[in-house]
C-alpha cells in the first residue's frame, strides 16, 4: 500500500477517540503510546494497562514533527502497525455467509486519505462486510485516514488486495455482482434489488473506475441528482450507495 507513514511498517494515529477505538477493538496493533504528561484520561490509561502497551511522556509542545504542524493530536500520539490490520482476500471470503448477499467496498485508487477514511466510515455505519484496499496507486492506512474513518478501521474487516481485475474475477467466481460507481452509469440508483452478494467500485477521484476495471463491472450505477450538479465527491456518492444497500438489507444494520 502507499506508504505516506513515518516507516514502512510504522504509522502515527493521534487523538484519544482514535486510540480507544483501537484498544477497544484491535489492541495487536498498537505499539507505544505518547502521552501528554497531564493528560487525565482514566478509561485510556486503564486501556493501556491491560494490554500491557508501553507508553513515554509527550513533552509540552512536542508531536508536530510526528503528526503534522496543524494535527490537533490533543496529546496522544501511537505509533501503529498497518500491515497487522489488513486480511487477505481469501481469509476474509471465508468468513463470509453468503446465502445472507453480503456487500463490500472496492477501492479503485482513490488517492485523498480523507476519501479512504469517510468510505470505511460508510461502509462500517451502513452494514458492508468489509473494505478491499489495494496495493498501489491507493492511499493507504496512514493516521488520517484512521482519523477520517473515526477509529472504523479497527471495526471494519480491511481487505487487502492487488491492482488489476483478478479480485473482481474471484469476487464473480463466489457470486459477487460486481457494481462501479459512474457519473454516466447506465442503472440508476434505486432500481436494482441487490438480491445478490454486492460488490461497490469506487474510482479515482478525478479520474473514476479504470476502464479495464469498468468493463470487469456487471453493473455501472448512476446517482440521480439535480440538473444543477454534475458529480459528488467519491466519498459522498459511495456513502449514498452504501445507504441504497442497507435500505434493501435492514437485516445488516
Amino acid at each position: 500500500m502507499r506508504p505516506g507513514r513515518a516507516e514502512k511498517d510504522k504509522i502515527y494515529i493521534y487523538g484519544k477517540h482514535a486510540l480507544v477505538e483501537a484498544l477497544q477493538n484491535a489492541p495487536r496493533v498498537i505499539r507505544k503510546v505518547f502521552l501528554a504528561p497531564d493528560l487525565r484520561d482514566t478509561e485510556l490509561r486503564a486501556l493501556l494497562d491491560k494490554n500491557n502497551i508501553p507508553t513515554s511522556p509527550l513533552a509540552h509542545g512536542k508531536g508536530k514533527e510526528l503528526v503534522g504542524r496543524d494535527t490537533a493530536h490533543q496529546g496522544v500520539i501511537a505509533t501503529m502497525d498497518p500491515s497487522s490490520l489488513l486480511v487477505s482476500l481469501d481469509d476474509f471470503l471465508k468468513t463470509l455467509n453468503l446465502t445472507k448477499n453480503p456487500a463490500v467496498a472496492v477501492l479503485g485508487e482513490v488517492q485523498d486519505p480523507h476519501n479512504v477514511g469517510a468510505i470505511i466510515r460508510s461502509a462500517a455505519a451502513f452494514g458492508l462486510a468489509g473494505v478491499l484496499i489495494p496495493e498501489h496507486n491507493q492511499a493507504g492506512v496512514t493516521g488520517a485516514v484512521v482519523k477520517a474513518s473515526a477509529g472504523m478501521v479497527f471495526r471494519i474487516p480491511l481487505v487487502t488486495i492487488g491492482n488489476g481485475n483478478n479480485p473482481l474475477k474471484v469476487l464473480k467466481e463466489k457470486g459477487f455482482w460486481i457494481y462501479g460507481l459512474a457519473m454516466d452509469g447506465k442503472m440508476a440508483l434505486g432500481v436494482d434489488a441487490f438480491d445478490a452478494p454486492s460488490a461497490f467500485v469506487v474510482g479515482n477521484e478525478g479520474a473514476g473506475i479504470r476502464e479495464k476495471t469498468l468493463t470487469a463491472c456487471d453493473v455501472t450505477l448512476s446517482i440521480p441528482m439535480h440538473a444543477r450538479t454534475e458529480s459528488l465527491n467519491a466519498a459522498v456518492s459511495a456513502a449514498v450507495v452504501f445507504y441504497e444497500w442497507s435500505r434493501k438489507h435492514p437485516e445488516a444494520l
